[in-house]
């Protein structure tokens, strides 16, 4: 289970790209109930999305030439060199050097040998995230990759994650999930999963998943928001109800109500 409590390897960090700052801040505080808080005239116009005073992402704006609409992940490093190099000698490519963020840390940012976007950020006076696995806030992730197997080697060998797996229902395979090194597989925070083994998803990426009160009633809310609603809601048992959206410029992330939310709100029915 994804939280605050960082250790190497584990989310903890994560941040808006996108075209438009205000659309943006409009549809996450009408979905989540976010506010938006500039890092001040010295930071480039970044931001922070905050819940009840809270830290619960970063946003600024990113031009479409710069890049598409999406949502980057950061994994804890204790040496952000350290990680690039590590990332280098893995096949992956460096993008931004590492950097000082002022005294709050120091940032790197990467794509895996499949082109997949992610950074790296080591804590300085921020530690990271001020909220995990709430209602609006980040609960897990999941990988989309083309070679499960290559990705699981690579990020292995740049943060020693280690890996457990879950039965699908009705026997239709596993899941992998992956959880920082050294630690229980209680802690695992994210799922690692065959981009042909899900017709939702058109390419690799890293996909944000926030945990939300009720799922159905999110995806509506989304909608009226001017969100896009690429996967309707889906229960799965013993995990919950969740669904795959995308924000008015097309970033993409999900929404999942926890399993214990749903039965609750089945039986109050």
């Amino acid at each position: 289970m994804l939280t605050t409590r960082y250790v190497t390897g584990s989310p903890n960090w994560l941040d808006l790209g996108t075209p438009d700052l205000e659309t943006a801040t409009a549809f996450y505080g009408g979905l989540f109930g976010w506010e938006f808080r500039s890092a001040g005239p010295d930071a480039g116009g970044y931001g922070m999305f905050q819940l009840d005073g809270r830290t619960a992402a970063g946003g600024m704006t990113v031009p479409p030439e710069q890049g598409p609409p999406s949502w980057n992940i950061y994994f804890q490093s204790p040496d952000a060199d350290a990680t690039a190099d590590a990332v280098r000698g893995g096949g992956g490519t460096v993008l931004f050097e590492p950097m000082d963020v002022f005294d709050l840390g120091r940032m790197a940012v990467f794509t895996d040998p499949s082109d997949i976007l992610f950074g790296t950020w080591q804590p300085g006076r921020n530690k990271g995230l001020d909220v995990a696995a709430e209602p609006g806030s980040l609960c897990w992730l999941e990988l989309y990759t083309p070679d499960q197997n290559d990705a699981l080697a690579f990020y292995t060998g740049v943060f020693g994650w280690e890996t457990s797996m879950m039965a699908l229902p009705g026997g239709t395979g596993a899941y992998t999930m992956a959880h920082p090194a050294g630690e229980a597989a209680e802690t695992m925070f994210a799922g690692v999963v065959p981009l042909s083994s899900d017709p939702t998803e058109t390419g690799a990426y890293w996909l944000p998943y926030f945990e939300v009160p009720d799922c159905d009633a999110s995806v509506a809310k989304a909608g009226e928001l001017g969100g896009t609603v690429r996967m309707p809601p889906v229960e799965l048992e013993g995990v919950g109800r969740f669904a795959k959206l995308a924000d008015p410029t097309g970033a993409r992330f999900a929404v999942i109500q926890g399993a214990q939310v749903a039965q609750e709100n089945a039986e109050a029915a």
